[in-house]
């Protein structure tokens, strides 16, 4: 049995038996219980004990109750907050489920707590919330939708929780000033357009369980400097790098992939590198040239400590531009980048650069790695 709130009977409906009469009274009943806030902004139904908000009518902060009446809210209906002048809105960890374009164009909203039950951010969720600064996605989403986040143009950083295995087409499409966002290896697909036009982006990590990068996918973003690009992708899909102005480095660690057109067009400033041992490559590719990346840490009178400090030698091709990562427990890695080097003091062909540590020290032990920028 599904009731709403607006389905009120009235007294002149005069209702055959009592089991009908408490049946159309109930609704009115839950009304008539509610707080006068509540009445006023709120529109929900409930059905099988669980209730849907599907219109809020109010602005400014909202807490959205976990129960009302001794029901638990448990879903936001699509469209609930569409327009509304909303500033902030926390979810209760009682709501399971945010329907299609719940808050579209809430253009004053700033900041959005989602309970730990949510498992979707579905179909424009977030979609043209010009002034949301920060949200935080909890552990248990598992999907970001179609178009959630487009022209949050506000938005500066996202964190990509663990369980997501999806990112949906255009999610981030003109997040304008979104700088960074950290994507885990859940993830096994990212949708087209996903971050077109997002200008301000310089750092991404595209997980190495994704297989294809889809078209458009990083088109017009302006600030990417570089991007590894892990060894089970297999193919990238056309303009999916175009115009990336400031790229330098692609950093392929498998083999060359199969491209779609015009994937570099416009990054004058890139260049292409592969690893030793990896198929595929010439000295162009997608139109722009490549190189192999092949430092190495040399094993000689450099190695070891020297002035209370632990450093050692790269050599490799001329101009490398090396990260060198530390950390102080292999078995639950967590590596921290403390040094760039460049390849640019020279030995014939090769470049070299001397690493050091004045910290190691701190440590009871400390491990180095080497990785593109």
């Amino acid at each position: 049995m599904k009731w709403s709130q607006t389905l009120i009977p009235t007294l002149r409906e005069a209702p055959a038996d009592a089991e009908m009469l408490s049946h159309k009274l109930l609704p009115l009943l839950l009304l008539l219980m509610l707080p006068a806030a509540v009445k006023a902004q709120f529109t929900y139904t409930t059905n099988n004990g669980m209730i849907t908000i599907t219109k809020y009518t109010g602005g400014g902060t909202v807490t959205i109750p976990s129960m009302t009446n001794g029901f638990p809210v448990t879903s936001i209906g699509d469209d609930a907050f569409d327009g509304c002048a909303v500033t902030s809105v926390t979810i209760p960890n009682s709501v399971t489920n945010i329907g299609q374009k719940v808050f579209y164009n809430c253009s004053s909203l700033t900041n959005v707590m989602i309970g730990t039950n949510v498992a979707d951010i579905g179909y424009e969720v977030f979609s043209r919330c010009y002034n949301l600064t920060g949200i935080t996605i909890p552990n248990s989403v598992t999907n970001i939708g179609d178009w959630a986040f487009y022209d949050c143009s506000s938005l500066t950083n996202v964190t990509v929780p663990n369980k997501v295995t999806s990112i949906g087409d255009a999610a981030f499409y003109d997040c304008y000033i979104l700088t960074s966002v950290t994507i885990p290896n859940s993830v096994t697909n990212i949708g087209y357009d996903v971050f077109y036009d997002c200008y301000s982006l310089t750092s991404v990590t595209i997980p190495n369980r994704v297989t294809s990068i889809a078209t458009n996918a990083f088109q017009f973003c302006y600030s990417l400097t570089n991007v590894a690009i892990p060894n089970s992708v297999t193919s990238i899909r056309e303009y999916a790098f175009y115009y990336c102005t400031n790229l330098h480095g692609v950093y392929f660690q498998g083999n060359a992939p199969s491209l779609g057109s015009l994937v570099f067009s416009g990054d004058t400033n890139a260049t292409v590198y592969y690893l030793p041992g990896t198929t595929g490559w010439g000295s162009m590719f997608g139109g722009r040239p490549t190189k192999l990346w092949n430092p190495l840490v040399q094993n000689n009178a450099s190695f070891g400590v020297r002035t209370n400090r632990f450093g050692f030698t790269i050599t490799g091709n001329s101009n490398l531009v090396i990260v060198v990562e530390a950390s102080t427990n292999l078995a639950n890695s967590s590596w921290t980048p403390i040094s760039t080097n460049t390849l640019n003091t020279f030995i014939g062909t090769n470049g070299t650069s001397y690493f050091s540590d004045p910290r190691w020290t701190n440590y009871l032990g400390r491990f180095y790695r080497l990785s593109p920028p």
